[in-house]
């Protein structure tokens, strides 16, 4: 069982917070949620322009889309895929957002409109070459229908780090970063393109992200910022769906 809450945020952004009780309803809600926006983009415009994430909880909630009960009703020839982040690896490699994606989705529905972030010599040769495919799809600032995001426990969001150059990028559309904690170069989504988003959508689970979402949802130290907080679509929503673990630490009134 969820409760969602609606608040108003910075630059006019509409924020809804949902708290389930278990990662499997979480993943359930957000494959309804893809459903549902897929159907309602299809209806008004004809196409839905849709950015996945990587991750745990992403891989489930791909999984409850292909056994939604509702997918033979998805307009999927209609739908066309990006990601929002991806690391700097063959897009076969185990740690690539794209091979997850395909083995636990793309095998698994008629998706025929799909983009992955190419693997190019670098990250910053491989952001180039996403921009250039972003330009060439949306001709203008892209408007993303719905995106999914995940939040790191140091709060980063897609690959957004605390201290990156990509947090002050204003023009690029896609850019190159590394991580923190280490691994391969990453290639992300920059502020201007997720901000510009119809509808952003949040997956967030465990008991080490409590702290950093209590900080990034409710604001309470103005001397501790983090990437995730400057995700605020100036003319749209962002949906925070949380399992309860993760919600812990948010005041009462949004975690009851």
């Amino acid at each position: 069982m969820a409760a969602a809450h609606f608040v108003r945020a910075k630059r006019q952004s509409l924020q809804m917070i949902e708290v389930f009780d278990d990662l499997a309803a979480l993943s359930a809600r957000a494959a309804a949620l893809f459903i549902d926006t897929a159907r309602e983009s299809v209806r008004e415009k004809g196409a839905c322009a849709v950015a996945l994430s990587g991750g745990t909880t992403p891989r489930l909630m791909f999984q409850k889309l292909v056994e939604h009960e509702g997918r033979d009703q998805v307009p999927w020839n209609k739908i066309y895929v990006f990601w929002g982040d991806e690391r700097h690896v063959p897009l076969s490699d185990p740690q690539s957002n794209y091979r997850m994606t395909k083995e636990t989705l793309l095998d698994h529905v008629p998706l025929r409109h799909v983009f992955p972030v190419p693997f190019a010599d670098s990250a910053e040769a491989s952001a180039q070459l996403y921009e250039a495919t972003l330009r060439s799809h949306f001709k203008t600032l892209p408007r993303l229908d719905l995106c999914f995001l995940g939040m790191g426990a140091d709060g980063h969001t897609a690959s957004l780090f605390p201290g990156s150059t990509a947090l002050t990028e204003k023009t690029r559309w896609a850019f190159a970063s590394r991580p923190l904690s280490g691994g391969p170069d990453r290639v992300t989504l920059t502020y201007p393109v997720l901000n510009n988003s119809r509808r952003v959508c949040f997956l967030v689970a465990g008991a080490d992200k409590a702290a950093t979402l209590k900080q990034v949802i409710e604001n309470t130290d103005a001397s501790i910022h983090y990437p995730a907080q400057d995700i605020r679509p100036e003319n749209g929503e962002v949906i925070w769906l949380l399992d309860r673990a993760a919600a812990a630490d948010l005041t009462s009134h949004y975690n009851h």
